[in-house]
């Protein structure tokens, strides 16, 4: 019976617990298997069970161990070969000229001491010239042309046998099937990686959740799996793309300068990235080269997960060798991972400034991407059950330049018996709250509103915002700060600020002090609709809020309606009905709602509308208007009983266009809906 990867993880011994060679043997056993297990899951079934960062750490202490006990190694060892033999389903290919891996390094020291290296054999007195360019995070192919036409293609494998992928490998569209200008050996290999890019990778993964099928945990995922479709037509979908980075068997000599050979290739028709190619002579030249690129490295098309130097001298390679799995005269230098392995210990329900709550994976810390990471977003409730991500869960994590780490996966092979699954809570952990659902959105959310503390800020910006309260000059840090001195406790405490307080706050003083006083004083009178819409009713903007205000014409008789009630008002749905009901009947938004008109927030009664000359007419408004702001436009229709919409469609029936109109006119037109200019738009108003 073949032991799972999480057996066989927990045998592992502690390396400070190797004291003689039973143990180091142990040690080293355990870790062959575990490497072993990983090449599989990894080349053939394109699922990691181990991150990359992970594998590379345990192959590091494999080969330091048979170092140091050569009594234990083996020429079956991972140490010694490249990744996994080929899958049965495709056929298999041999290369002559086996396809090596390259050793790593993880940081300048590191990189300064195989430098050395390369100086010490080729002897100190030659100089050093190396090329460098980025290490795609794809799979690695050998292209074989004879005659100058594509024959075969095949995976790395095993490094001497690999997977014919010829069908597949024909429907990439940057490689080509026959070699263009002329020069070219009758027999050349072409080896180069197959990479993904990471716009692509993301439309493809929305294409697949559309669909119904699960995402890719990552572009290099995504594109093994593509390439090794057992069905072509399947391969011929996805936005695969070839890179190449070397050559294999020939029947001629390419040239002595691995930089020269690569633009010899680009003449032939391979794609070459020659921006990101570089030729350093110096330790300090490859240092910038590095930073450079670290830096650069989130604004790429393509994944890249390290860089690689090689000689460019060809003569000078044939000098310094291989090892057994590697050639002296190449290295891959590593950045910090973006994936790294960890333990899920809790889930907990994190609740945001709109009140959408987020499960939030508590790991293990571990460093990613430069920086140590201990919380992980899971993104909502249906994530977490398609992912199955539990409580105890081993999982590969990602943080790719500044962008909040995730859970990508979970590795179901080291999931312990006694993992625990996560359910949304019922309640908000922050104020108590109902958690409500509303239609058919993924979205959790604490109705607590105005009320939860974890909403404050959140709700404080919506209440001051332009559309509603309209109180000018409360901005985000301001509010925060509010907040964080403990002046803003309720939205209501807006109308109890002194301005002495206010002028004590940082970069305030007392004119600023007095400015925002006298605003939140004006906001005391406003409209019904732009207090409902303050309120942060689910559902309702400022379109809705305006129909129930006009519906209704009082917030008592708002307050009072039922959801079949409410339906009756335009535009206002079952969800909306619901959402609008659900918000009055919670003990602690009339409450608010109490607060907020002891204050003295008043308006007065709307007025009843009437059936105006644009009654029942559908506008959409597009440029810019010189005798409206597009906030007055959209009033002026209203006030007649027109309605203002933001996309055009058949049921449009006027499209008011001012200066510099975007791509609604052209639908407008192709919809043969009528166009007015603002002059006419003035006459239709005049009626």
């Amino acid at each position: 019976m073949v032991a799972s990867a999480s057996a066989i993880m927990e045998a592992l011994t502690d390396p400070r617990d190797i004291v003689n060679t039973e143990t180091a043997q142990q040690r080293i056993d355990a870790l062959r298997a575990l490497l072993q297990r990983a090449n599989a899951a990894y080349y053939q079934a394109d699922a990691p069970i181990l991150s990359d960062a992970e594998y590379d750490r345990l192959l590091r202490e494999l080969q330091e161990l048979e170092a140091a006990f050569p009594q234990f190694q083996s020429p079956d060892s991972p140490t010694q070969r490249v990744g996994a033999p080929p899958l049965t389903a495709f056929a298999s290919t041999e290369y002559r000229l086996p396809m090596t891996s390259l050793d790593n390094v993880f940081s300048p020291s590191e990189f300064a001491d195989w430098w050395s290296r390369l100086q010490k054999g080729l002897g100190a007195e030659e100089a050093l010239s190396l090329s460098a360019e980025p290490k795609f995070d794809g799979l690695s192919l050998n292209l074989r042309y004879e005659g100058g036409v594509l024959v075969q293609a095949g995976t790395r494998g095993d490094g001497v046998h690999g997977e014919d992928v010829t069908a597949n490998v024909r429907t990439i569209r940057n490689l080509p099937l026959r070699l263009q200008g002329a020069g070219w050996p009758e027999l050349l290999e072409v080896r180069g990686e197959v990479v993904i890019p990471i716009a692509a990778f993301a439309r493809l993964n929305q294409e697949r959740e559309a669909e119904g099928e699960a995402p890719f945990a990552n572009p290099r995922n995504a594109a093994a799996g593509s390439l090794r479709q057992l069905d072509s037509r399947i391969t011929a979908r996805r936005p695969l793309a070839f890179f190449p980075w070397g050559w294999g068997e020939t029947s001629a000599p390419l040239g002595s300068s691995h930089l020269a050979i690569l633009e010899r290739l680009h003449g032939w028709g391979f794609p070459l990235l020659t921006e990101l190619l570089r030729r350093v002579s110096s330790l300090a030249e490859a240092e910038q080269y590095y930073q450079e690129m670290l830096a650069r490295r989130a604004h790429l098309a393509f994944e890249i997960d390290g860089l690689v130097f090689k000689i460019d001298d060809l003569s000078q390679r044939e000098r310094l060798g291989f090892t057994a799995r590697a050639p002296r005269w190449a290295i891959a230098h590593k950045f910090p991972a973006q994936e790294e392995t960890t333990v899920v210990r809790d889930i907990l329900a994190s609740v945001g400034r709109t009140g959408v709550i987020t499960p939030v994976a508590i790991v293990d810390p571990v460093a990613v991407g430069g920086v140590t990471i201990s919380r992980a977003s899971l993104h909502n409730l249906e994530e977490v059950r398609r992912k199955d991500v539990r409580i105890g869960d081993t999982v590969l994590i990602r943080r790719a330049g500044d962008v909040i780490p995730e859970v990508v996966q979970v590795l179901h092979e080291r999931r312990p018996e006694n993992a625990v699954e996560w359910q949304m809570p019922t309640q908000c952990p922050v104020c108590g709250s109902e958690v409500i659902r509303l239609g058919d959105e993924v979205a959790y959310r604490c109705s607590g509103g105005l009320f939860c503390p974890a909403q404050r800020v959140g709700a404080v910006l919506h209440f001051a915002s332009r559309k509603a309260m309209d109180i000018r000059g409360l901005g985000e840090k301001l509010a925060q700060q509010l907040v964080d001195v403990g002046l803003l406790q309720k939205v209501s405490d807006l109308y109890h600020l002194s301005a002495e307080a206010l002028a004590n706050l940082e970069r305030m003083g007392s004119r600023s002090a007095e400015k925002l006083q006298a605003e939140i004083e004006a906001s005391r009178q406003t409209t019904l609709p732009r207090f409902l819409y303050a309120l942060g009713i689910p559902q309702v903007g400022e379109t809705t809020a305006l129909a129930l205000a006009e519906h209704f014409g009082s917030l008592e008789a708002l307050m009072q309606a039922d959801e079949e009630t409410l339906t009756q008002v335009r535009d206002v749905g079952p969800v909306v009905a619901h959402a609008v009901v659900h918000f009055f009947a919670q003990p602690h938004n009339q409450e608010v709602i109490g607060e907020l008109l002891a204050a003295g927030i008043h308006w007065p009664a709307p007025t009843p509308k009437t059936a105006g000359n644009l009654s029942g007419k559908q506008f959409v408004l597009t440029g810019t208007l010189q005798g409206w702001s597009r906030d007055e436009a959209k009033q002026e229709i209203e006030r007649r009983g027109g309605r203002v919409v933001s996309a055009v469609s058949a049921k449009t029936d006027y499209l008011i266009c001012g200066e510099k109109p975007g791509s609604k006119l052209n639908q407008a037109e192709k919809l043969g809906v009528p166009v007015l200019d603002e002059e006419a738009f003035a006459r239709l108003l005049a009626g």
